[in-house]
C-alpha cells in the first residue's frame, strides 16, 4: 500500500539557524526541499541559489513546484546593515518580493519571518500586530519593507515577526556570553534594553502549528496575515545572561550598563515586547518560558560550547 503523497515545503535559507530547526521539525509531514548561499552539497533536496537572482529562483520553483515557502533567508547583521544598507536591502526587501512575486506565480502559500525591530520600543505594553511600526535602524526598515512587499503581492500569508533568536547553528548571544565569560571573565551587558530571546527549536514549532491551523484546516481569509511568536516572558539582556551562567555555572563578573554606554551602530528598541495571544488563540498552543527554553537549548549544546570546562 502507498503512503500518503506529502506536500512539499520550500524552506530559505535552511542551513542557517533557523532553517536547520525548521527542517528537522517539518520532515516528518512534508517533503522538504531547502535553498540557502552556502549550501550543504551532501544533503538531498537542497540547492545552491542567491534569493536576489529571480531567475535562479524561477528554475527552483519550476522543478520543486512547492506547496508552501518558508522565508527566513535574511541579512541579519543588524549592525552592519546601517553601513551595508544596499546589500541588506538587496537581500531582506528585494529577496523577499522576489520570493512573493514567485509564491504567486506558482500557487505557493507563503509564511515570512520578520523581526520585533520594526518598533520603536516606546510602548509600555506589550506590541500587538496591528500596532504601527516605526523602526529605529535600517534593519528593521528593511523587514518592515519586506513585510509590505508580501502584503501587497500575496493574500494566502503569515508574517511572523519573532525576536532575540539563539539556535544551535550559528553565532548567538548566548554562546557570545558563554565564550566571554570564559576568556576573560568579565562582561558588561545592557540592561535597559527587554525583550523575548526564543530558541529556534521554539520557534520551528510554532511555524508548524502556525501550517496546520491556518492552512491545512477549513480556516477563513482573516486567519491570514501577521502574527507575534516568541518565548513566552519577558527580560531584559543583563538578566538573559545571568541565566546563562547560572545555568552553565560558568563564574564571572557581570555588570549591567546602559544602552549608551556600548558603541552600536544601530539604535535598538528600550522595550520590544510582543503579545502573542493572536498565535496561542488560533492554534491552541503556548511556547514555553524562554528559560525553559534556555535550558533545552543548554542540553542540546552540553557536548560543544557551552558546560563549564573540568
Amino acid at each position: 500500500m502507498m503512503g500518503k503523497i506529502k506536500k512539499k515545503i520550500l524552506i530559505t535559507g535552511i542551513q542557517g539557524m533557523l532553517g536547520q530547526d525548521l527542517s528537522q521539525v517539518f520532515d516528518s509531514d512534508y517533503e522538504v526541499y531547502g535553498i540557502d548561499i552556502n549550501p550543504d552539497t551532501d544533503k538531498p533536496r537542497v540547492f545552491l541559489a542567491d534569493i536576489t537572482q529571480r531567475k535562479d529562483l524561477e528554475a527552483l520553483f519550476l522543478q520543486i513546484k512547492p506547496w508552501m515557502v518558508i522565508h527566513g533567508a535574511a541579512f541579519t547583521n543588524v549592525d552592519l546593515a546601517e553601513s551595508e544598507q544596499e546589500q541588506a536591502k538587496a537581500v531582506n526587501v528585494l529577496g523577499t518580493e522576489n520570493i512573493a512575486f514567485l509564491c504567486q506565480q506558482y500557487n505557493a502559500k507563503l509564511i515570512f519571518i520578520s523581526t520585533d525591530y520594526v518598533f520603536d520600543g516606546n510602548k509600555k505594553t506589550a506590541y500587538i500586530e496591528t500596532d504601527k511600526p516605526y523602526p529605529l535602524n535600517y534593519y528593521g526598515c528593511s523587514k518592515l519593507a519586506a513585510e509590505q512587499r508580501v502584503a501587497a503581492c500575496l493574500t494566502e500569508y503569515i508574517i511572523v515577526r519573532t525576536s532575540w533568536l539563539f539556535g544551535t547553528k550559528g553565532k548567538n548571544f548566548v554562546k557570545a556570553i558563554v565564550n566571554k565569560a570564559r576568556a576573560d571573565g568579565d562582561l558588561k551587558v545592557v540592561n535597559d534594553q527587554i525583550g523575548s530571546p526564543t530558541y529556534t527549536l521554539s520557534l520551528a514549532q510554532a511555524l508548524f502549528w502556525l501550517t496546520k491551523s491556518v492552512f491545512q484546516s477549513e480556516s477563513e481569509q482573516s486567519s491570514y496575515g501577521i502574527y507575534h511568536v516568541s518565548n513566552s516572558g519577558q527580560c531584559s539582556w543583563f538578566e538573559f545572561a545571568q541565566a546563562i551562567l547560572e545555568l552553565t555555572g560558568i563564574k564571572a563578573k557581570l555588570e549591567p550598563v546602559d544602552s549608551d554606554y556600548i558603541a552600536r551602530a544601530a539604535k535598538r528598541p528600550k522595550f520590544s515586547v510582543m503579545d502573542k495571544s493572536r498565535f496561542e488563540k488560533i492554534t491552541g498552543k503556548k511556547l514555553c518560558l524562554w528559560k525553559q527554553a534556555l535550558e533545552q537549548y543548554l542540553s542540546q549544546e552540553k557536548n560543544q560550547v557551552v558546560l563549564p570546562e573540568e
